[in-house]
C-alpha cells in the first residue's frame, strides 16, 4: 500500500515538474543527485532526484521531458535502483551497458533546434556544462541554467542544514591551518593564481581543521572557502558562527553561508589589485557552472586545475597515521567481538534456539555492531549507514535494511557486513561475508576467489609511479580469469575523521578522467575490496583498509608496499582450499597470524579469545605427486 502511495506521489510531482517546464518554456530538464559542493552525499535538502523519482541511490541523474522520464546510475545500484522504480514510469538507463547511451549523447540526439534544456547551474558541473553548450551550439538548441525545478513544488522541502563546527586540534590533525593555508598560497603562485575559490567540503574542513554535521555520516558543515594572496572568505551557516575568533585569526572574514551566490555578482571579485584577467583558480572537477559563468562575467582569467587540497590531504602526515593505526586497531577488535557473538547466535538457531534476544534480523544485526563501536570512546557515529545484507540481499551492491523490508536471517547461506565508523582518530570501512550456516560449492568457489583477489593486494609490493589502475588489473585477474567481474572500484581513499570515499586516488581500471591517473604515495590509504554479486542468490565481498609505505630501493629503483590496517579475521569456513595457490595460502596464513597477534591482547573474555584463535588457525600445506598443492584445515 505503501508503495502504491509513493508511486502516486512521485507521478503527481512529475506532472507538476512538466506543468512547470511548460510554462517556462522549458524542453528538457536535467536534475543531478548532488548539491552545491558536487558532493557524493548529500543533505536532505538536496535530494530533489529522490523527491521526484523514489530513487535513493546516491549517483544518479534525471532527465525529464514531456513524453520521457530516465533515470541513469551505476553497477552498484542497478539492481536496486530498478526496484525502487517499478510503476513510476521512469526508465532505467544502466550506465556503461551495452546500448545505453550516456547523459549527454541522450540530449545531444532528442533535442531538437528551438528546444530549450533547463538546469540548477548551482549544481551542474562546469565540465559537463560545457559540453552541453557545444552539444546545443551543433544542435541549435538552447540551455537556461538558473532552473530550480524543485522551487514552488517541493513545499514541504528540509531546511538547509546548519549545526555548530568544531576545530580538530594540531596535536590530532598533525599540521596547523596556518601551515596548510602557506602551502595552498604557494599552489597558487604557481599557477599564477590571485583567487582560489574551493568549494569541496571535506578539502574547506580539511583545510581549516574544522568538523562538522551538516551531512549524515560525513563531518563536514555546508560552507565556500574562498582565499585571495592574503586573507580571504569563508561562507558558513549562522549556527557554525562561534568559530568567527578561530577564523579571523587565519585572516579569513566570515560571511552567511546563504550570501555566496549573490556575492559572486561582485564582493567576492573585489579589491584594489583585481582587474581584467585577474587569476581565479578553482578545482576543473569540482566547480559548478554558475561559479564559473561568474568568473566569466568579471573577464577574469579561469586556471581550472586538478585541486591540490585534495592531494595533500591524500597523503596522511605521521601524526594522522598515527592515530589512523590505533583507531583501525579499536575498530577491528569490535568487530572481532560482534563476529563471535553473531556466530554463538547462529549456533543457537542452528540447535533449535532463538538465544536471549529472540530471533535476528538485518537491522538488529546491524544494531548490535553499532553497539561494539559505540563503547569505543571517541566514537562519533558511523562512516556510512551500515550495509547488513543477508542472502539474495548481499547482490545490491549499496543495500541497506529499512522497517518495511527488514529480513530475518536464519543459520544457512551468507551474511554481507560493509559497515564503518566516526571517530576523533579516524574514520573506518570494513566489510566482512560471514556464513551462516551451509552454503553451495559455487558459493565457496566465488568466496575464495574473492579472497584470493583481496589478500593479493592486501601486501602487493610494486614500484613507485604505479597507479591504481596498475593495481586494480593485479587484483581482478583470478576473478577475470573464471570470466567474472565486479561493477566497482576495487578501491577509494578514506579521509582522515572526514567522508569515507575520498579522491583523487583510487583502484579501479575504469579510468573516466585524467585525475584518475595518480601514483599511489606512502601515507595514502585506500579499501581493498573485490567482490562476487549473483543477483537472486548472493553477495561476496571482503574489504580491509591498507596504508602505502615504503619497501627497498634498489638497482631497479624504489618500491612500495601495502600495509592492512583492518585486523578482521576471514571466515575459513566458506574457503575451497584446493582452489588456492600456495602463495595464496601463505598470504592467508600471514594475515590472519598478524589478525590473532594484533588482537587478542585486546580480548578479555575467554570465549572471544576461543572464537579468534579457531578464525585465525594457520592452514597446512603438503605436496602431492603431481607437484600441485593440497590444501587441508590444520585439525
Amino acid at each position: 500500500m505503501k508503495k502504491m502511495t509513493m508511486m502516486k506521489f512521485e507521478k503527481q510531482r512529475l506532472n507538476e515538474l512538466r506543468m512547470k517546464m511548460k510554462k517556462e518554456g522549458i524542453s528538457f530538464c536535467l536534475i543531478p543527485s548532488t548539491d552545491y559542493h558536487a558532493s557524493e552525499y548529500i543533505a536532505d535538502y538536496f535530494k530533489v532526484t529522490e523527491f521526484f523519482s523514489g530513487c535513493t541511490s546516491d549517483n544518479v541523474t534525471l532527465v525529464i521531458s514531456e513524453n520521457e522520464a530516465l533515470l541513469w546510475t551505476d553497477g552498484r545500484y542497478f539492481i536496486s535502483a530498478a526496484k525502487e522504480l517499478e510503476g513510476t514510469g521512469i526508465k532505467l538507463m544502466k550506465t556503461g551497458e551495452p546500448g545505453v547511451p550516456c547523459v549527454k549523447d541522450y540530449l545531444k540526439n532528442h533535442l531538437k533546434e528551438g528546444d530549450v534544456l533547463g538546469y540548477d547551474g548551482r549544481i551542474i558541473k562546469a565540465l559537463h556544462a560545457n559540453e552541453f553548450r557545444m552539444a546545443a551550439a551543433e544542435g541549435g538548441w538552447k540551455i537556461r541554467s538558473d532552473f530550480d525545478p524543485a522551487a514552488e513544488i517541493w513545499t514541504g522541502r528540509p531546511a538547509l542544514p546548519g549545526n555548530p563546527v568544531w576545530v580538530l586540534g594540531e596535536d590530532m590533525a598533525g599540521e596547523s591551518a596556518e601551515s596548510k593555508l602557506e602551502r595552498i598560497r604557494k599552489a597558487m603562485v604557481e599557477r599564477h593564481a590571485e583567487i582560489y575559490i574551493i568549494t569541496a567540503l571535506d578539502e574547506i574542513m580539511w583545510t581549516l581543521n574544522l568538523r562538522g554535521r551538516d551531512i549524515d555520516y560525513n563531518p563536514v558543515a555546508l560552507s565556500f572557502l574562498v582565499l585571495y594572496k592574503n586573507g580571504g572568505r569563508v561562507y558558513l551557516q549562522k549556527a557554525a558562527m562561534p568559530e568567527k575568533e578561530y577564523l579571523s585569526a587565519l585572516g579569513l572574514t566570515v560571511f552567511d553561508y546563504e550570501s555566496f551566490y549573490e556575492d559572486l555578482s561582485g564582493e567576492i571579485f573585489t579589491g584594489e589589485d583585481f582587474g581584467d584577467r585577474t587569476g581565479v583558480m578553482f578545482s576543473h572537477q569540482d566547480i559548478s557552472d554558475c561559479i564559473l559563468n561568474a568568473v566569466l562575467r568579471k573577464n577574469f582569467k579561469p586556471i581550472p586545475a586538478a585541486s591540490p587540497v585534495a592531494m595533500m590531504k591524500a597523503v596522511k602526515n605521521e601524526i594522522e597515521m598515527r592515530n589512523i593505526r590505533e583507531c583501525y586497531l579499536r575498530d577491528s577488535v569490535a568487530l572481532c567481538r560482534f563476529l563471535c557473538r553473531l556466530q554463538k547466535r547462529m549456533e543457537e538457531y542452528a540447535e533449535g534456539g532463538d538465544g536471549p534476544d529472540g530471533k535476528m534480523t538485518e537491522i538488529s544485526v546491524a544494531e548490535l555492531l553499532y553497539s561494539f563501536r559505540a563503547e569505543i570512546p571517541d566514537f562519533i557515529g558511523l562512516s556510512f549507514e551500515t550495509i547488513s545484507a543477508y542472502a539474495d540481499n548481499g547482490a545490491i551492491v549499496h543495500y541497506a535494511p529499512s522497517k518495511e523490508h527488514d529480513r530475518e536471517i536464519a543459520p544457512e547461506g551468507f551474511l554481507l557486513i560493509d559497515s564503518g565508523g566516526q571517530y576523533k582518530s579516524g574514520t573506518t570501512d570494513v566489510t566482512r561475508t560471514v556464513v551462516l550456516g551451509p552454503v553451495t560449492e559455487e558459493m565457496r568457489r566465488d568466496f575464495t576467489l574473492v579472497a584470493i583477489a583481496n589478500l593479493r593486494l592486501l601486501t602487493a609490493k610494486f614500484p613507485e609511479g604505479c597507479t591504481g589502475a596498475n593495481l586494480d588489473m593485479y587484483v581482478r585477474a583470478p576473478l577475470w580469469e573464471k570470466g567474472i567481474d565486479f561493477k566497482h572500484g576495487t578501491g577509494h581513499g578514506i579521509g582522515y575523521v572526514l567522508n569515507v570515499h575520498e579522491g583523487p586516488h583510487n583502484i579501479s581500471w575504469n579510468l573516466r578522467n585524467k585525475r584518475e591517473y595518480i601514483p599511489i604515495k606512502p601515507g595514502m590509504i585506500f579499501s581493498d575490496e573485490p567482490g562476487i554479486y549473483r543477483e537472486g542468490k548472493y553477495g561476496i565481498r571482503t574489504e580491509s583498509i591498507v596504508e602505502c609505505i615504503p619497501d627497498e630501493c634498489n638497482e631497479f629503483g624504489q618500491f612500495l608496499r601495502l600495509r592492512p590496517l583492518t585486523y578482521v579475521p576471514i571466515d575459513m569456513r566458506a574457503l575451497n582450499f584446493s582452489e588456492m595457490e600456495e602463495g595464496d595460502i601463505k598470504r592467508l596464513n600471514a594475515y590472519h597470524e598478524e589478525v590473532y597477534q594484533k588482537i587478542s591482547p585486546h580480548l578479555k573474555d575467554a570465549e572471544e579469545l576461543a572464537w579468534l584463535k579457531e578464525a585465525t588457525k594457520p592452514v597446512k600445506l603438503s605436496k602431492i605427486p603431481d607437484d600441485k598443492n593440497r590444501r587441508d584445515a590444520d585439525d
